[in-house]
C-alpha cells in the first residue's frame, strides 16, 4: 500500500482492514485473528498505520506491530524484552535488549490467552513512568 493511499482520507483501521482483505491467504486470516485478540485484550488500543504500511497497535506507546512477509506474520512487541512471557510465545528477535517478536507460520496457532496476557503486559509496561521502565 502506498503512502499516498493513507493520505486519501482513509483511517488507520480502514487501511489495516484493507491490508487484511488484500492478503487472500492464511496471512490475512492470521493477521485478522491477532488483531481481534489485541482488541479483546485492550479495548482502548489505538490502531495506527506507519512506516509505509505497517499496522501498529498503541496504548501509552507502541504495543506491537503486525508485519506480513511471504512465509510469516510477525508481531513485534516494542518493549517485549521487558515483559514476562511465561508461555514462551516470543520466538524471534530474541537477541536484542528491547524488542521481541512472535513469528507465525502457516498452520500455526498462537495460544489466545497467552497472547492476550502479553498484550496486557505490554500496555501495563507502557503506562509505567519512564524511570520505572
Amino acid at each position: 500500500m502506498k503512502k499516498s493511499e493513507a493520505s486519501q482520507g482513509q483511517s488507520a483501521p480502514e487501511l489495516i482492514s484493507k491490508r487484511i482483505a488484500e492478503l487472500e491467504d492464511w496471512r490475512g486470516k492470521t493477521l485478522d485473528r491477532m488483531r481481534r485478540l489485541i482488541k479483546q485484550a485492550d479495548p482502548d488500543v489505538v490502531e495506527e498505520w506507519k512506516w509505509r504500511g505497517v499496522p501498529v497497535w498503541s496504548h501509552h506507546g507502541i504495543v506491537c506491530t503486525g508485519e506480513t512477509y511471504k512465509s510469516v506474520v510477525k508481531l513485534t512487541f516494542a518493549r517485549g524484552a521487558t515483559i514476562p512471557d511465561p508461555s514462551g510465545l516470543f520466538n524471534s528477535s530474541l537477541e536484542g535488549n528491547t524488542r521481541r517478536a512472535i513469528d507465525i507460520h502457516e498452520g500455526e496457532q498462537v495460544d489466545a490467552s497467552a497472547f492476550k496476557a502479553l498484550v496486557k503486559a505490554a500496555v501495563a509496561r507502557n503506562a509505567q513512568p519512564a524511570k520505572k521502565r
